[in-house]
């Protein structure tokens, strides 16, 4: 995993000089979680050293805004709060305006939606910050917010849970494509990835058990991944499919249309996320899609490898049995049909 001293370099612009100053501030901030105010943030570097003038902080804050290193969040009422961008995959924002707590998400719809605006207007994004005020359910009800885990967890957990609902979907698949296939050699590769789901399967539910046993209150945590596709696992539509299909072929075609949609689904946003546990959890799973998928093409090609060398050989058996049907009618003196 890229280290917080990596992550700056990579952020730092070309030619900026270094400062110490700045460095100390950097590195202040970015072991902080959740929402800091200026003022905050320059008490804390106040106690470290005392020499820091506020000045230099609010202009550090600035130049790490620019540089991507800081998020700045609107509050609201002209209060702005700043979050570390490290390890911090991006997201949106719910902000209650009455205990003024940020709850935090990602939906890939609305991902989706301004990538295809910024696509038919030419526009290069660079970043979206997404802020929608209003009042949560604990202070409609009177109660005090329970304390937000960092949204690094919230996404590791999402992404497990994703990637477990998947692997569940992919099971349930391979299952039913190997007892409705007839041919041998396709029954053996669905019957193969179906234990190779279990066995992953196994994997995921033992690191999202970790997970929640090192951090006990993630369970009830609010989601923070809203992906409506993955909700019920990516080959769930698949499965429905399946309970017309006959010939092996074709379940072998929708077996990879599902692998290549799932790659396809975690390797895209796997690539799009900061670096984090949740997105190495989605580019992990992508590259164990992708071998499946391979799979599935080369079962694909022998299957019609075999077809098509058996095809003159079933020609070939058609015309001999019609010929032999027509000496037959021949000889009992009936006409051929």
């Amino acid at each position: 995993m890229q280290s917080a001293s990596e992550f700056v370099e990579t952020h730092r612009p070309a030619g900026g000089r270094r400062s110490s100053k700045r460095d100390l501030i950097v590195q202040v901030f970015l072991r902080q979680e959740g929402h800091l105010s200026a003022e905050e943030l320059a008490d804390l570097i106040r106690k470290t050293d005392r020499r820091i003038s506020r000045a230099t902080v609010y202009r550090t804050l600035q130049w790490m805004v620019d540089a991507g290193i800081a998020g700045k969040v609107d509050f609201g009422g002209g209060k702005f709060r700043f979050e570390r961008a490290y390890r911090h995959p991006r997201h949106f924002h719910f902000i209650c305006k009455t205990c003024n707590q940020s709850f935090e998400f990602l939906s890939s719809d609305i991902e989706e939606l301004i990538a295809e605006v910024a696509s038919s207007r030419d526009f290069s994004t660079r970043q979206a910050m997404l802020q929608v005020y209003g009042t949560c359910q604990w202070c409609r009800q009177g109660l005090t917010p329970p304390e937000v885990a960092p949204a690094e967890l919230l996404f590791a957990r999402d992404a497990l849970r994703m990637a477990i609902a998947t692997e569940r979907s992919g099971r349930e698949f391979y299952n039913r494509a190997a007892r409705i296939t007839r041919d041998g050699r396709a029954r053996r590769i669905f019957q193969r990835l179906a234990d190779e789901e279990i066995g992953h399967l196994k994997k995921l539910e033992r690191r999202y058990a970790d997970l929640v046993h090192e951090h006990p209150t993630l369970e009830s945590q609010p989601t923070f991944l809203f992906f409506k596709g993955a909700a019920n696992g990516l080959f769930a539509a698949g499965t429905e499919e399946l309970g017309g299909v006959l010939d092996e072929g074709q379940a072998l075609l929708i077996g990879i249309r599902c692998e290549r949609g799932s790659h396809a689904f975690f390797k895209k946003y796997g690539e799009r996320f900061d670096e984090s546990e949740g997105k190495r959890i989605f580019l992990e799973f992508a590259d164990e899609e992708r071998e499946h998928l391979d799979l599935l093409l080369r079962e694909y090609r022998h299957l019609v490898a075999r077809q098509r060398r058996a095809a003159p050989q079933v020609r070939a058996a058609g015309k001999a049995a019609a010929r032999s049907n027509a000496k037959a009618g021949v000889r009992s003196g009936r006409r051929p049909a």
